[in-house]
């Protein structure tokens, strides 16, 4: 029987009520046929076009599966990129708040001895590239012992980047009773051998992509030639106005040409790409997810698993170079059953790339040889500009419908004075309607300790911790912004 309700599944209370703040009304297709496997703890190999809902289709049974209690990592969750370990280990959080379900990301070009601090606390699933995650393996500092599952995201991904031999290296060191779920956008050959080497008797589920990439985004090409582009970029932004637009580029180089071109136009835009320091891509993707820019300009570093809500265009200046990656592009828009519009400029060079495109779509990208004409660029720039000066509506997060019941405080003593989650939670209980089930993730770090206090119980404690001790001593305590 399809289940069209998470209501349907096994699931805790906690798990059911981060979902319903999380607005997750029905699962997708992936997560109907996914989960209720998952969460009998079998094997898994599963084919699913991005934007189907991955995340959260491994993401709940993995909160549901772990134990609390334990101190140990009790899953990992591969990914290829640092955006999307940032991205999935934020969606497992938020799917594991009111359980208090501590998740933490291992990536690269971040501090190790930060990342290594935290997997030193109570931490229930790593999210991991596998560089770093084999890095803390070797220091020591991820203890795999007590792994019960690995998930592996994006596996054709991980093939493309190299990155299989790493996995395996990480494979050899966890526990061999253990569950394996692997998830890829398609299943060549080399997959499949992967999932026969470390799979036992896995389920296999496919869900089928083309409505993903077909039915919900319209697809327009512009024949040009490579010195026209900008030109045509600025007349196509004028004419499709878009709300949020992704502009992608297949070099570095060109991704800062045309962000100096649009910020010199005045346009609100930003720009990612794998040369840029790591904080940097954080911030950069943060803020345009909150809506502080209409326009981000980037490499394939952003093409990839990355879910921001409510990308009306992507507008490919350069056609990628490998044709996967055509499709993993427009698939930033036309995201949660909405319509999306995907603009492609092509030129002689690119007739083969087009030619490969069409046959792995099973589409035909239909070539326009007229760009936008210079009357229909001139009726429409009073409406463009007059957006471009509006200010851009800023999004709420994933995880901010949340922030309405739980309150995070900041109290001004850590791991030098000696204070333990076992202190905090003490003493919050000790406070007149407060229990357990009222605080959430403890994070004791050098000098400072954070927690999260649920249930709208948040002003009453700030208030009754102005004048009760902590650990024998006052403390400062005070309200930090979620």
């Amino acid at each position: 029987m399809t289940k069209t309700n998470f209501k349907d599944y096994k699931l805790s209370n906690e798990i059911l009520k981060s979902l319903e703040m999380l607005n997750f009304k029905n699962p997708t297709k992936v997560q109907e046929q996914v989960i209720p496997v998952a969460l009998q703890n079998k094997d898994i190999l599963v084919k699913s076009q991005t934007g189907s809902g991955k995340t959260a289709t491994f993401g709940i049974p993995l909160c549901e599966l772990v134990d609390w209690e334990e101190n140990k990592p009790q899953a990992l969750v591969l990914a290829p990129t640092r955006e999307l370990a940032i991205q999935v280990k934020d969606d497992i959080f938020n799917i594991g708040r009111f359980k208090r379900i501590k998740a933490c990301a291992l990536y690269g070009k971040s501090s190790f001895a930060v990342q290594e601090k935290e997997l030193k606390q109570k931490t229930h699933i790593v999210v991991g590239t596998p560089g770093r995650t084999i890095d803390h393996i070797k220091e020591g500092s991820f203890v795999t012992d007590n792994i019960k599952c690995l998930v592996i995201d994006e596996a054709d991904e991980m093939l493309s980047l190299g990155f299989i031999e790493q996995i395996e290296e990480i494979i050899e060191a966890l526990p061999n009773e253990r569950v394996t779920m692997l998830f890829s956008a398609t299943l060549p050959e080399d997959i499949d051998d992967l999932s026969k080497r470390y799979l036992k008797n896995p389920t296999k589920i496919e869900i089928e992509a083309k409505t993903l990439t077909v039915d919900r985004i319209v697809q327009v090409a512009y024949k040009v030639e490579e010195n026209a582009k900008i030109n045509l970029l600025k007349d196509v932004t004028i004419v499709e106005n878009p709300d949020s637009c992704v502009i992608f580029a297949n070099t570095q180089k060109k991704v800062e040409m045309i962000y100096n071109e649009l910020t010199d136009l005045k346009y609100p835009c930003d720009k990612i790409h794998g040369g840029m320091e790591q904080d940097d891509r954080i911030k950069v993707m943060s803020n345009f997810k909150k809506g502080y820019f209409r326009y981000l300009i980037a490499t394939d570093v952003a093409a990839r698993g990355i879910d921001i809500e409510n990308i009306t265009h992507v507008i490919n200046f350069d056609i990628p170079v490998l044709r996967e990656n055509y499709v993993h592009r427009i698939g930033r828009t036309g995201r949660a059953g909405k319509e999306g519009r995907a603009i492609t400029f092509v030129t002689k060079a690119d007739d083969r790339r087009v030619s490969e495109i069409n046959s792995y779509t099973g589409r035909e990208l239909v070539l326009r040889q007229e760009t936008p004409s210079r009357k229909s660029v001139k009726k429409l720039k009073a409406e463009f500009e007059r957006k471009l000066s509006e200010k851009p509506e800023v999004k709420m997060s994933k995880g901010a419908s949340m922030s309405c019941e739980i309150m995070r405080l900041h109290i001004n003593a850590g791991k030098k004075t000696k204070m333990r989650p076992v202190d905090i939670v003490g003493t919050l209980c000790s406070i007149e309607g407060m229990t357990a089930e009222d605080i959430g993730v403890i994070n004791v770090q050098d000098v400072s300790t954070f927690v999260e206090v649920l249930n709208n119980k948040g002003e009453m404690v700030l208030k009754t911790l102005q004048t009760k001790n902590i650990k024998g001593r006052p403390r400062k305590v005070t309200m930090v912004e979620m």
